[in-house]
């Protein structure tokens, strides 16, 4: 059996019970560094790092099919995680997938905004439509790299849009960072971990 388990934003203290039961009854648990660092003290199973490349973690589920194998996803699974990886690459009666906190969700309730109505989107291995987030009024958006906060800010404003910006850095943590904001006004800088939420002028 393989369970996707969703770990929530960040902070061990959002791992659901469910899916830390999940976690403990496993044989091995699959994760990044960062992840497996969640794992509680009193699992006995064996912990692996995530293969850099699905085909090696496919290969690898497919030869231990005998173990309860934990693939741990950050935030929510099937929000832009491997969940929808494993769901397509696996029948469904082999996978058990277990809901998570997401950070996208995180950050709506630390900011007190309804999620109400607001499109979800990624910037992680896809270019997002920036035509259409900027026409949108209500936007999450979890970033990467080439697309952050300053970057999505400079291509609102090149299509006439000076968003409210919400940007939420190492969600969770210790060191987690909310900034209100206007487009005009993200600075181009190195943001943590980070999400962003942009809203129609008020």
């Amino acid at each position: 059996m393989i369970n996707v388990i969703g770990i929530g934003p960040g902070e061990g203290d959002f791992l659901l019970p469910a899916s830390l039961h999940a976690l403990l009854a496993s044989d091995v648990v699959v994760g990044s560094c960062r992840q497996l660092e969640l794992v509680p003290k009193e699992f006995v199973g064996e912990k692996m790092i995530l293969p850099k490349k699905f085909q090696e973690l496919k290969d690898y589920l497919q030869t231990h099919t005998g173990l309860m194998v934990s693939l741990l996803a950050s935030g929510d699974p099937m929000l832009y995680g491997i969940g929808n990886w494993v769901s397509r690459s696996f029948p469904s009666d082999q996978v058990q997938i277990f809901s998570g906190i997401s950070s996208i969700q995180y950050l709506f309730s630390q900011a007190q905004i309804s999620m109400n109505d607001c499109y979800l989107t990624s910037s992680h291995g896809k270019q997002p439509d920036l035509d259409l987030l900027a026409s949108l009024p209500k936007v999450a958006m979890v970033t990467d790299d080439k697309l952050g906060p300053y970057e999505l800010a400079q291509e609102m404003l090149k299509r006439g849009k000076n968003k409210q910006m919400i940007i939420g850095e190492n969600l969770s943590y210790p060191t987690e960072i909310i900034s209100f904001t206007q487009a005009n006004q993200v600075l181009q800088k190195e943001y943590g971990m980070n999400v962003v939420v942009m809203l129609d002028e008020r």
